[in-house]
């Protein structure tokens, strides 16, 4: 298993990623709420980014998340594969939030892999900090894929 410093080089390059995701989807998409909303997420993942910068260099002493409920909506939802400037918004969400889920079950995966307390309390915190975008995420979701007619 990898030393902390070497996961959390790898948690930030995961933070580039998504939000390299987020900014080409707001780039994609033709609707403005899902344009802004895609760029909210962008700024959120780079804020991470940060923050684990902060972490690894010694700047920032403590990484703590919020502990989410998990109501596993992305587990029930099906979700396109790839991102597209047509699609409905709530595939776009969905696609967001199994790539959210993929990343918390990656962290608490090499939790359970860990024998070093320092690690694997550090993959905890990271599987909470994806816990936390992919709550964000189904929020968006269940308020846009379920609305009730009155």
């Amino acid at each position: 298993m990898k030393n902390y410093k070497e996961i959390l080089k790898m948690a930030i390059e995961n933070e580039v990623e998504a939000y390299e995701f987020y900014k080409d989807a707001a780039l994609k998409m033709k609707d403005r709420a899902m344009k802004k909303t895609f760029e909210e997420l962008a700024e959120e993942e780079s804020g991470h980014k940060t923050l684990l910068e902060d972490y690894l260099n010694n700047e920032l002493k403590e990484m703590k998340f919020k502990e989410e409920k998990d109501y596993k909506v992305a587990e029930t939802v099906e979700a396109p594969q790839v991102l597209s400037a047509d699609m409905a918004f709530k595939d776009a969400i969905a696609l967001a939030m199994k790539k959210e889920q993929g990343a918390m079950e990656m962290y608490k995966a090499f939790a359970d892999a860990s024998k070093e307390s320092k690690q694997q309390e550090t993959f905890l915190e990271l599987a909470k900090m994806e816990a936390g975008h992919k709550k964000r995420l189904e929020d968006i979701y269940t308020a846009t894929a379920y609305t009730e007619v009155w």
